[in-house]
Order: structure tokens, then sequence, then C-alpha cells
């Protein structure tokens, strides 16, 4: 990524704590190569820039000051229905405007990545709107299909992507093929080469304990992960596995983990790290990244609430390479 480079922050859900740790975050980068764009109400926006971000110039995008906050305003939130700690239909809706707007912002050159607040997935589906995670949404605004848009988490020195995500396991094993996984792997690999990897060692999880045990515990395995890694050593990856989930990770010889379901690689990262995690979207033609935690309504409006995850996130997309 060029030395000034530009990231735009959706502030998430208007009633949680989204706004209040995109500002912090913001301001914690102002005068340095790194130019957080907030997007979201402005209203909101300058509700908590006076109270985190004070003796900070607040402007519109094209007439920021060279020390100061700059955002786009979306006008998508009633003042009405401003609550902090109320997750509402209204907040959801507004949640989703402020994201496509980034991402627009995002494909017609005017910021280099983009970074997703914490949302509500029950308030945007309240909305009447079908969601499960900004990939979903990503793969959507971009025009990406949705079997080649995944979700990567880093944590810790820990890069784990995901094949199958907000779905039962009994779905999630259903939908599991080699082409899947293949397609998981390729963008694990082209993510970590955006991030300066340019030749990631990638580890692939079993399905099942000990990746099936050579049949003892299913073929689960022998049929889907074991063909994928064939194929991507094929076209000369540097790829290990299918092997236990649990041996790879105490190992930790390699510098992205596939996932093949969503606990396999939520549990370490949350572990490791709770509330310090990245959330990339990969496969997609943008750099996108959420944070790795909920939007914490009990705590919203407070002042109270940690933006490091959001200014890790940053940091992380602004050291990344452009593809």
């Amino acid at each position: 990524m060029a030395s000034q480079s530009r990231i735009a922050v959706a502030i998430g859900d208007p009633n949680g704590i989204g706004p209040e740790i995109a500002v912090k975050a913001a301001a914690r980068f102002a005068g340095t190569d790194l130019r957080p764009v907030l997007v979201g109400d402005a209203y909101i926006i300058e509700h908590y820039a006076r109270r985190h971000a004070t003796g900070l110039p607040l402007a519109p995008l094209g007439r920021e000051k060279p020390a100061g906050l700059v955002y786009v305003d979306v006008n998508a939130l009633d003042e009405t229905d401003f609550h902090p700690g109320q997750l509402l239909p209204a907040t959801g809706r507004a949640t989703v405007a402020y994201a496509s707007r980034a991402v627009r912002l995002s494909l017609d050159g005017q910021v280099d990545a983009v970074v997703g607040c914490p949302h509500s997935e029950t308030a945007i589906n309240a909305a009447g709107i079908e969601f499960s995670g900004y990939p979903g949404l990503i793969a959507q605004l971009t025009n990406t299909p949705r079997d080649e848009v995944f979700l990567m988490l880093v944590a810790a020195g820990l890069h784990i992507a995901h094949v199958t995500l907000h779905e039962s396991v009994r779905d999630a094993l259903r939908r599991l093929t080699p082409e899947l996984v293949v397609n998981a792997a390729l963008a694990a690999v082209k993510a970590e080469q955006r991030l300066g990897n340019e030749r990631p060692a990638l580890a692939v999880f079993g399905i099942n304990p000990h990746a099936g045990e050579d049949g003892l515990f299913g073929d689960d395995d022998a049929r889907i992960t074991e063909p994928a890694v064939a194929q991507l050593r094929k076209l000369g990856l540097n790829v290990d596995g299918p092997t236990g989930a649990d041996l790879l990770l105490g190992q930790r010889k390699h510098d992205v983990y596939l996932a093949m379901f969503h606990d396999q690689g939520h549990i370490p990262i949350k572990l490791l790290s709770p509330l310090r995690s990245s959330a990339l979207t990969i496969g997609t033609p943008i750099l996108f990244s959420s944070v790795g935690h909920g939007c914490a309504a009990d705590i919203a409006g407070q002042g109270v609430a940690d933006p490091i995850s959001v200014i890790e996130t940053l940091a992380l997309l602004h050291n990344a390479k452009k593809s």
C-alpha cells in the first residue's frame, strides 16, 4: 500500500460501540500517513468526535484539514432512532448502508481499503435484510461469486481462514467439496501475499479428528480435503495436510491455516486474543476487514469502549500490499 493511504471506516451499528471506537481510532492516527475516513451519519460522528477527539477539526472528505478527522455523511439513520444501547431494525439498515458506501469508495478508488466496525446480525435481519456476516455482503457489493469469498481471522501472529462460517455443522459438511476447499485456500494465499508474504506456508485442517485417521473416523477427509490438497500441490503451492487442527496449531509451523468450520478457527483466535483480532474478508477485489468482536450494546455510549481492535486492523491494512 502506498505510504499515504486512506482507509474507509464504516462505523457499524450506530447504537453499538462502533461509532465510538471508530472515532477514537481515527483520532489516534491524526497527522500520520494513514488517513481513516469515517463513514456514517455525520451527526453521529460529530457526537462522538466532541467527546473523544477534542481539539481535532472534523471535515467532510475533500475538505479535510491536514491533521484532523475526515468523514463521509451517509444520512441513513433518523435522529429519533439514535439511542446508544438499543439495537433496532433502523440501525441494522444503517449498518448496511454505511458498509455499502465504504465499499463503493474503495471500488471507485477513493480509499485503499475498508474497515467495518461491529454490527448486529439480529438488527440487520430484523430490518428484512438477509445477513450472516460481512463476507456475504462484501461478495454481493463487489459482484464476487459467494463460493469464492471467505473469512480470515488474524491475531497474535495467527492467521486462520475458514471454508465455511455461519451455518450448522450438518449444513457445512453437506456443502464442503474439494472445489470449495481449493477456492478458500487460493483466497487465503492471495490474502497472505497482499499482506506481504509472497510464498506463505499453508496448512489444511482435517474435517474429522486426526483428519479421519485413515478412515477410522470417517471418510470425509479422503473424499474432500485430501483431493483438495493434492490439487493445491499441483498448482505449486506450499501446503501441508490435511492434518488434525490440534496437531497443526500445537506445532505453529505455518503462516496460514485453513479451517473447515467456524469453531475450528474462531476458538483458537478468541482464546489467544478475544478483543484484538481482525476479520478479513478474502477473495474479493477490495481489502476489507471487520473486527473480531461484537457491538457491545451494554456499554455503548458510555465512553469506555476500547478501540484497540480498530487501531490494529487499520495498521494491518495500511501495511498490506495492494494487488
